[in-house]
């Protein structure tokens, strides 16, 4: 098994759904744990560590929305909520438990895999290309920490927003970062406002804004900063 693909654990006390996201999840690029219970997840986090956890709300014993709550005391392992409740308040429950994000039963693998990508990309450590805080991409560095960009030396000029999105791109670069995450993380009521500020940003780090180089776009999905 590859040690470096992100590990998912998979609580659910329904013995099928839990063999077919296993084998789902495998099949797409991720290492599967899956536990049956509340004891059972605990038992596999005191001796494994995770990037995301997939918990079921209801459960024998102790529901998901309680094994989040407990884990929230001492840990920010991201958690997404699968549930058949999907009555608004239940969706609030679980998100005031501590919850990243909620997905209703029954639901498209599809769709679960997407979300599972978009809290990922969210809550990813910065990689070899973020070490020591700094971000590099041609004569251009990040400092991550400050929200300070420069070029040869010379500190780039940017807003409060500029400084805030270039930190959303530079915490995952290589990666795909959506519309609505990145109008969500940057505080924006509209996707459409990050379309102007990412030509903004644009002006100021591309040679050429019309053809970029380092923040390029994804047709129907968003953009990803390349810092190769």
């Amino acid at each position: 098994m590859n040690d470096t693909l992100p590990h998912l654990l998979v609580v659910d006390d329904d013995t099928r759904l839990r063999a077919l996201l296993q084998r789902y999840l495998s099949e797409n690029g991720y290492r599967v744990t899956v536990a049956a219970n509340a004891e059972e997840a605990r038992a596999h986090l005191e001796g494994l560590a995770f990037d995301l956890l997939i918990l079921d709300v209801m459960m024998p014993g102790k529901n998901g929305i309680e094994l989040a709550q407990d884990l929230r005391t001492g840990s920010q392992v991201p958690i997404l909520m699968l549930t058949a409740m999907s009555e608004p308040q239940d969706r609030i429950k679980g998100l005031q438990s501590g919850a990243d994000d909620y997905l209703a039963k029954p639901f498209e693998p599809q769709e679960l895999l997407l979300r599972i990508q978009a809290i990922l990309r969210r809550t990813s450590r910065p990689g070899e290309a973020a070490q020591n805080g700094l971000v590099r991409f041609g004569d251009f560095v990040f400092d991550l920490t400050r929200g300070e960009l420069t070029q040869g030396g010379e500190i780039v000029a940017l807003t409060s927003s500029e400084a805030a999105l270039l930190r959303i791109f530079a915490r995952s670069p290589g990666m795909t970062v959506t519309r609505a995450d990145l109008a969500r993380q940057a505080g924006n009521a509209e996707s459409r406002a990050v379309d102007v500020q990412v030509t903004r940003l644009r002006r100021k780090i591309e040679p050429d804004p019309k053809a970029p180089r380092y923040l390029q776009t994804i047709w129907g999905e968003g953009y990803v900063l390349w810092t190769d």
